[in-house]
């Protein structure tokens, strides 16, 4: 069964989330002198979503994209703004369910493909909607 999408229910013009930003980047590889260095805020909605009256949050309910780096629980921000093309990321709704594949071109037609083991490949047809594309993920560690 496709993982279940819920939308958040809360407006992004009615989140404000201000935060510091340092002007220093951090190496993920060999560590580096910090930086004391603070930037003007950043407002990480305003950030991660570039049209807002066409973009939605939604949380992530199962492992189909997990060799995406998009796990159980995660937040993505979906943008109806940009036409889906191979390579995407996208959420369709197939036969009434949505659920979170990439779109491959293969043999001439379109395939929604997971990226874990244990999910099925979906053709894309007459009974398939691409609705959105990926634009952003937020996630917890704590």
């Amino acid at each position: 069964m496709p993982p279940v999408l819920r939308l958040h229910d809360v407006p992004f013009d009615q989140v404000p989330c201000e935060l510091k930003l340092l002007c220093a980047t951090v190496p993920a590889g060999f560590p580096s002198p910090a930086a004391d260095d603070i930037e003007e805020p950043i407002d990480l909605g305003q950030w991660l979503i570039e049209n807002p009256a066409a973009s939605y949050v939604m949380r992530v309910d199962g492992y189909s994209m997990a060799g995406a780096g998009i796990n159980d629980g995660d937040l993505i921000v979906v943008t109806r703004a940009v036409k889906p093309r191979p390579g995407h990321i996208v959420v369709a709704v197939v036969h009434g369910e949505r659920t979170l594949k990439r779109l491959r071109k293969m043999d001439d037609r379109l395939w929604l493909v997971p990226e874990a083991e244990g999910y099925p490949t979906i053709l894309v047809d007459e009974y398939v909607e691409v609705w959105g594309v990926v634009a952003g993920l937020a996630r917890r560690y704590l």
